[in-house]
């Protein structure tokens, strides 16, 4: 039989050999191209992230980095790939909150849980700008609300389950205005239904209105963000037109399989942060409306937690569903 002292220097022994094998593993880390799999379509924010990101690592690391779109299913069909990948760090998924925070509450027979994830960085965020066709006659958020409470509105989106669907349903919980919620299959299209007056208006990306704002063709009513957008300093956030309970941000966010090893996040959370921290980089994210957040580790999985309660409640109180 082993001595219980004997046993005791064997399993420590076994654990000094693993930390110094998982810090090999990291000081070798890459030993392959890296493959960011984005996964909503090419030219929108989180792509641009990511390219952003890729250009920077792939001088860091020496090995190729990749961007491979894979949208779809608000995320679902990307996120699904990157949680059937190796757990060793060449595989990253960039994507934005909504995938873990609202589809699990919508979708149902999800292809992967979120605790097939870990948070490698919630890497920035951004309001949306609430916009009105001008023959609506809406100047201010107040009178977007004040119509949606007696004749009801309408609303575009990029989708079901999209960050534009999410406001029109924290719009209606928070204030009881009818909103008759009308997807569109992306960004752009969702934009152009308000620009032709299918639809009253929406909640999009600022960057996707804001030249419409400045040609006259949409009115900026207000930002959904804490903060006011730096592309529209002019226009006020819902809070300061009187409505503090219907702020909302988008997060982007860089996630991997929950069994990557530590050391292998830790290398990766320096090198975003590195490459975020670039004079371009941060140069991009400002012209797409998006500030630094840089969250990790439990404060990122925190901030995830968080928005999953609340956009639960909102979901469950609306009735929100996939369409």
């Amino acid at each position: 039989m082993t001595s219980l002292p004997t046993l005791a220097r064997r399993t420590l022994a076994a654990a000094a050999l693993g930390l110094l094998s998982t810090a090999a593993n990291a000081q070798g880390f890459p030993t392959k191209p890296i493959t960011f799999v984005n996964s909503f379509p090419p030219g929108g924010p989180s792509d641009m992230i990511a390219r952003s990101i890729a250009e920077v690592l792939q001088q860091r690391f020496k090995q190729p980095v990749v961007v491979e779109n894979k949208p779809g299913a608000a995320g679902n069909i990307g996120t699904a790939q990157v949680a059937r990948s190796a757990p060793d760090g060449h595989t990253v998924l960039i994507g934005i909150d909504t995938t873990f925070t609202v589809n699990p509450h919508i979708y149902k027979g999800m292809p992967f849980k979120p605790a097939d994830f870990k948070p490698l960085m919630v890497m920035a965020s951004s309001g949306l700008l609430v916009g009105a066709h001008p023959s609506t006659g809406f100047k201010t958020l107040a009178d977007l609300v004040n119509a949606g409470k007696t004749k009801g509105v309408t609303f575009s989106s990029a989708g079901s389950g999209s960050p534009g669907h999410l406001a029109a349903e924290v719009f209606h919980e928070a204030t009881g205005m009818k909103i008759t919620h009308v997807p569109y299959k992306g960004n752009t299209p969702a934009v152009t239904a308000i620009l032709s007056g299918e639809v009253n208006g929406g909640v999009l990306a600022t960057p996707g209105l804001l030249p419409h704002v400045k040609a006259g063709k949409v009115t900026a009513l207000a930002v959904t963000s804490r903060q006011r957008s730096t592309l529209a300093p002019d226009v006020p956030t819902v809070a300061e037109a009187g409505h503090k309970g219907l702020e909302q941000e988008v997060l982007y966010v860089a996630m991997l399989p929950a069994a990557t090893p530590d050391a292998v996040v830790q290398t990766l959370q320096k090198a975003f942060a590195d490459a975020l921290a670039e004079p371009q980089v941060k140069q991009r994210l400002a012209n797409l409306d998006l500030f630094y957040e840089g969250l990790t580790g439990a404060d990122a999985a925190r901030r995830l937690a968080d928005l999953t309660t609340r956009y639960g409640r909102v979901i469950q109180a609306t009735g929100m569903k996939v369409e």
